[in-house]
């Protein structure tokens, strides 16, 4: 049992260290003073100081924050109402329904931003903010919808009846009852889904307009000339965001235990 458990620890060892050290990296050399990303030549705050007053990349950066925000606020709520549908449908369809309902997971991404294109433009719609947060709406809901149907088919079903025995409506029972129990559910597809959002750029090239570009469009058409450390600073700064997120979503589970 002792040697399993050291290999084991072992193999976590060398898996953190093979996802973690790219990341520190990056954090490493966006306080590099040289350009270079490969060589050190001394620390300074040099690159923070450029990246808060690069005024394309800060509206870039407002851009994605922004779609991240209202596409997955959208995705949140249909993905959830559409998970508790397929939970209670009774009906024979409903194997079709799951599988029509996490396609747009299976299906590359060029492929979904060619149909998006397509079908934007036969309504008439300008391509902009609009039409990203609808396009990344349509694919971040399959990642809600999943984690929201297995916390509710996981939940014990006596729970909203007892309260509904007690004189609870249905609705009341939901958001007293079930609401609570599948929110973390909720908030772990959500935060999925604004990382897919976030790390987007096939399918925000094809419906972003001419005046509206995204963080990480604007990184990929800078490859061709070369990335600066300032990415290297914007990353990191990113990244201790998303830890933050992490560590204030895990606060209300530490709390309830």
């Amino acid at each position: 049992m002792k040697k399993r458990f050291r290999l084991s620890g072992i193999y976590l060892a060398v898996m953190l260290f093979v996802y973690y050290l790219p990341v520190l990296t990056v954090i490493v050399f966006s306080f590099n003073e040289s350009k270079l990303a490969t060589i050190w030549t001394g620390f300074s705050l040099e690159w923070y100081k450029k990246l808060f007053s690069n005024g394309i990349l800060l509206e870039t950066l407002k851009n994605s924050l922004i779609l991240g925000a209202l596409s997955c606020g959208m995705s949140a709520v249909i993905g959830t109402v559409g998970a508790i549908g397929l939970v209670r449908s009774k009906t024979r369809i409903k194997g079709m329904l799951e599988s029509a309902a996490v396609i747009p997971i299976m299906i590359p991404e060029i492929i979904l931003g060619m149909v998006f294109m397509a079908f934007f433009s036969l309504l008439g719609l300008r391509f902009g903010m609009l039409t990203l947060v609808l396009a990344h709406s349509a694919f971040c809901i399959p990642y809600i919808l999943l984690s929201v149907k297995g916390a509710l088919v996981g939940m014990d079903s006596a729970l909203p009846e007892a309260a509904m025995d007690l004189g609870a409506s249905a609705m009341r029972a939901f958001w007293d009852i079930e609401l609570p129990l599948i929110m973390p559910s909720v908030l772990s597809g959500t935060f999925i889904a604004l990382a897919m959002s976030l790390d987007d750029v096939v399918i925000s090239f094809f419906v972003a307009g001419p005046t509206t570009n995204t963080l990480p469009v604007k990184i990929y058409s800078q490859l061709r000339m070369g990335v600066t450390p300032e990415i290297n600073a914007l990353c990191s700064i990113m990244l201790l965001a998303s830890f933050i997120l992490v560590l204030c979503a895990n606060l209300p589970h530490k709390r309830i235990k």
